[in-house]
């Protein structure tokens, strides 16, 4: 076998390797011998077929396979002894001319092909213990837990007839028929009956429940709206329509007492045990966002330790993905990068820089479970296919059958649970100090982020 480098660029590798003429005929022939006692051919007593007889019948088919395995056993073994990790599938070129395919099928003339490459660097990881990174915590106040209580009851007051004549105002419940239509045509499913939509709780499509401000019971208005083009029906996607609206009914939001009978429609036996549940689940909530603002910090220290260059494939695979995403979210809501305050060429090279830390990180993280023999349990992952099940109650079958039978779902769950782990493991040897801060503090990226975005 004889293999030649024909290129080597950064990450980029291409070889040209020739194998023998000889040593396929030779595989070839050894698979032919393992091959008179498996088949069954008429005329021949079992184990007695000539293998002159198996190559004129078998020859062609089990030259291929040959030539496919040489050349993966051939691929490893370079890739191995060179200490390549690879970054993509190898990309391997072979004849093409139908005449010298024959003449390699025949086993008459040599095996040459080319493989291309691109390569993982390797990584040279930092000292983990030299980090600082500082842990935001922020306690429950009692003002926090009061908020939360009149939320839960905002979100569970009723409402009450308003007065004849009366007409309807944000946050009022109008009880409404319409009919819709797409070019003065009814559509399917564009008809309702008694259907009650609270104005400003934005469940309607775009623009619907601010065209119900002002109306009336029994008063019929024609309202004219847009579905967003990444509407679930492909058939209205992007599509103007108007419903023909009435207003049946308008009703008021009524204040909701809180007090220990509200708790115990909550299922809760005092307003005591309301404010118990309540601040423990924002000290969830807390924990939560003080865990992601830690990681943050973390995979910031961990980019600015590990500088080299990311094989361009992934990255551009990366950029891709974002890309496209950005481009469909700004078409469903019918933006420009003008709106953006930016062009697309300078929100591209924003993109492909937020590209290449991504997979930056990912071989740093991966680098570093390698190294240390982080690994994710089945146990995990079925743990957090449960999880999900949980959060669709009645389809909880559903869910499980598709991660069941889906490996590429099943490796989606496993891969942050392996990050997780990573950081966990990084965070036990930095230096981890706690820093008191408000409720407004501990979410003031998140919500520069949220407006940023």
């Amino acid at each position: 076998m004889q293999v030649t480098e024909t290129l080597s660029e950064g990450l980029k590798h291409e070889f040209k390797i020739s194998v023998p003429a000889s040593d396929l005929d030779a595989k070839a022939g050894a698979k032919l011998v393992d091959l008179k006692d498996k088949v069954r051919i008429n005329g021949f007593r079992p184990g007695k077929v000539p293998v002159a007889h198996l190559k004129k019948v078998y020859g062609r088919s089990v030259m291929a396979e040959t030539i496919d395995q040489t050349i993966r056993d051939t691929n490893t073994q370079l890739f191995s002894d060179r200490g390549f990790r690879l970054a993509t599938e190898p990309k391997i070129t072979m004849p093409t001319e139908q005449a010298e395919v024959e003449e390699l099928l025949n086993g008459k003339t040599d095996l040459t092909y080319t493989v291309a490459i691109e390569v993982v660097p390797a990584i040279a990881l930092a000292d983990f213990k030299s980090f600082q990174v500082e842990k935001p915590v922020a306690d429950v106040s009692d003002t926090d837990v009061d908020e939360a209580i009149k939320r839960i009851a905002d979100t569970n007051r009723g409402y009450a007839a308003k007065a004849e004549g009366a007409k309807a105002e944000s946050g009022d419940r109008v009880t409404i028929n319409f009919k819709g239509t797409i070019n003065g045509e009814v559509f399917e499913g564009g008809t309702g009956e008694g259907i009650q939509v609270a104005i400003g709780s934005n469940t309607f499509i775009p623009g619907f429940e601010e065209q119900l401000t002002g109306i009336g019971a029994g008063e019929t208005r024609t309202l004219k709206v847009s579905f967003p083009k990444n509407y679930m029906n492909d058939k209205l996607a992007g599509q103007p329509a108007e419903f023909e609206t009435t207003a049946t009914a308008i009703e008021a939001p009524q204040d909701v007492a809180i007090d220990d009978e509200f708790a115990k429609t909550l299922g809760l036996e005092s307003l005591d045990k309301l404010k118990e549940a309540a601040r423990e689940r924002l000290a969830a909530e807390f924990a939560g966002a003080t865990r992601q603002r830690v990681k943050r910090a973390l995979l910031d220290r961990l980019d600015e330790a590990h500088r080299f260059e990311a094989p361009p494939s992934l990255v551009d695979e990366e950029f891709n993905l974002m890309w496209n995403s950005v481009k469909a979210e700004m078409d469903s809501a019918g933006k420009t990068f003008a709106d953006e305050d930016t062009t697309e060429d300078a929100a591209k090279e924003e993109y492909r820089k937020i590209a290449d830390r991504r997979v930056r990180l990912g071989l740093v993280l991966s680098e570093i479970g390698e190294k240390n023999k982080i690994t994710v349990t089945d146990d995990e992952v079925g743990r957090a296919v449960i999880e999900r099940a949980r959060q669709m109650p009645g389809r909880e079958k559903e869910v499980w059958d598709y991660y069941r039978s889906n490996a590429q779902a099943l490796a989606q769950l496993r891969a942050p649970i392996y990050e997780d782990k990573v950081v966990d493991f990084i965070l036990e040897l930095a230096n981890v100090t706690e820093k008191k801060v408000s409720r407004e503090d501990l979410y003031k990226d998140e919500d520069a982020e949220k407006t940023a975005a």
